[in-house]
């Protein structure tokens, strides 16, 4: 293998690491104490979003070396099966099993339902994918790590809610601190409208990664040759607001993103039979 296909090659496999790691502190988590857990959950969550960064990188390293190879696109989609296909369905069965939300077949119904999607995307993906850059300027369905970081997110949003993870050395966070004007009973609420839903939002997020709706790449987005000075304007707003208040900024944009491409769509039709 020449050394200039072995760099993206190597963030891929980074990538892969990081969903073993998720997938093994998943499994910690259900051997700790219960005031361990939440931390160990929050842990794993935070991988998938690393991988998440190298799965930009490793694809935008091969465009700028010219190193494509079908051995780095059947990689690319292992590790994606395995970081955002299985980990986050299993985050989400450890969480609700811990929580005893439903009962253990649907969420068993639910993780797969997500995890047999992501497999059915990436094995599409693989065979109408091309080599060219603007080929991947959008996607046919959710791309499986935009709904695996939009599981993690709504994870970590969860955890949040019940205030455990929204504090450093025994201090509350920004987060935690406006977290504690809320009332009690009223985080409760949400937190547990919020788990009820994880067990029917993984069967949604699942169908949206097989369907045919569009949806933007978003390091096209990010490193795009148009309008990159706006661009970095906006990245600079976006890492102090996830400096300040990460959890709920990742969730808001995960489900954002999500709903963005089936408002597009819809009114992509509507205007299509106006004409």
């Amino acid at each position: 293998m020449k050394p200039v296909t072995m760099l993206p090659n190597l963030l891929t496999l980074a990538n892969a690491g990081c969903g073993l790691l998720a997938i093994s502190k998943a499994i910690d988590a259900l051997a700790v104490a219960p005031e361990h857990f939440e931390r160990k959950l929050e842990s794993a969550c935070w991988l998938i979003f690393i991988a998440m960064v190298f799965d930009m990188l490793d694809g935008r390293v091969a465009r700028l070396m010219q190193s494509f190879s079908d051995f780095g696109a059947e990689l690319d989609s292992l590790a994606d099966l395995l970081t955002f296909g299985v980990a986050p369905a299993l985050l989400t069965k450890v969480l609700l099993e811990r929580e005893g939300a439903l009962h253990p077949r649907l969420h068993f119904f639910a993780a797969a339902c997500f995890a047999l999607m992501a497999i059915l995307r990436l094995a599409r993906f693989n065979l109408e994918t091309v080599h060219q850059a603007e080929a991947h300027a959008s996607f046919k369905g959710l791309p499986s790590p935009a709904a695996a970081g939009t599981v993690a997110a709504t994870i970590l949003m969860y955890l949040a809610l019940g205030g455990t993870i929204e504090q450093a050395e025994g201090t509350p966070t920004a987060v935690g601190k406006g977290l504690s004007f809320v009332p009690e009973g009223l985080r409760s609420a949400a937190a547990l409208v919020l788990i009820s839903a994880l067990a029917f939002l993984l069967p949604i997020l699942g169908l949206l990664m097989v369907s045919r709706i569009r949806y933007p790449h978003l390091a096209s987005i990010l490193f795009g040759s148009r309008g990159r000075f706006a661009n970095l304007v906006g990245l600079v707003f976006m890492g102090m607001l996830f400096y300040v208040a990460p959890v709920p900024l990742l969730f808001f944009t995960g489900w954002s993103f999500v709903f963005y491409g089936l408002v597009r769509t819809l009114r992509s039709r509507r205007d299509a039979k106006i004409l």
